[in-house]
């Protein structure tokens, strides 16, 4: 007599084929959850375990992001289902992160978004982070240069045009995020997006963007043509200065 067939067994193969064959486009949160918590679970049904992560913390968002101390206050939640849910946001982010630095041309400066949203969106600090790009705009470096208090980053323009020609960068993409989860740039932001690219320019560089990440939203300072007006007023005063 054939030993009789694991329901759970059933349920985790059509999940494994629907994603070969779809990837998470046609999953639900509980399923890619449920799917996940799978590879750490052998031989049970990891459905209660999905939903009750879901009921607790609220998206599939908030699951991968939540600190390892949330996750296992959650029934059904063992130490290796902990290392899955932490190690998949890890991972994205380091191959986006090789992608971003091994690629080619960065010609749409929306390219860089999506590797700065998942890497600084979960952040509970304020950082400042820059891209430098040599002529061609590839990356040449990816770098962490001010953090602050949850409020505020103290950014030092000077300092970011010595990094980027000490680097022999060409232009700069700049980002930082708000911790709060608004992307929406403040006074401050818009300040600081000036004296940014007037830094830059007075040394020869250019300011690709200026991105503010909030969550997961992205608000670019170039997608808004608001870097357009700061060229303009730039080039007017360096007409201004040296005179008729």
């Amino acid at each position: 007599m054939s030993p009789a067939k694991n329901p759970a067994e059933g349920h985790r193969a059509r999940l494994r084929d629907k994603f070969l064959a779809h990837g998470l486009t046609k999953f639900t949160d509980e399923e890619a959850l449920e799917l996940l918590l799978t590879l750490a679970t052998p031989r049970r049904d990891c459905k209660q375990q999905a939903r009750a992560l879901l009921a607790s913390l609220g998206s599939l968002r908030a699951v991968l992001e939540a600190a390892p101390g949330q996750l296992a206050a959650i029934k059904g939640i063992g130490p290796k289902n902990i290392l899955g849910l932490k190690l998949v946001p890890a991972v994205a982010r380091r191959y986006l992160e090789d992608k971003l630095m091994t690629g080619g041309s960065l010609a749409d400066p929306a390219q860089a978004a999506e590797y700065l949203r998942l890497s600084m969106g979960p952040l509970k600090q304020e950082v400042f982070r820059v891209l430098l790009l040599d002529s061609r705009r590839r990356v040449l470096a990816n770098e962490e240069l001010f953090a602050g208090t949850l409020n505020q980053a103290v950014v030092y323009p000077r300092e970011v045009a010595a990094r980027a020609l000490a680097a022999g960068a060409a232009a700069v993409v700049a980002a930082h995020n708000h911790p709060g989860g608004d992307p929406t740039p403040s006074r401050e932001d818009r300040s600081l997006t000036r004296q940014l690219y007037f830094a830059l320019r007075g040394v020869g560089l250019e300011l690709v963007d200026h991105l503010v990440v909030g969550g997961d939203q992205v608000y670019s300072f170039h997608q808004q043509g608001e870097l357009v007006p700061l060229a303009r007023e730039y080039d007017a005063l360096h007409l201004e200065e040296m005179g008729p």
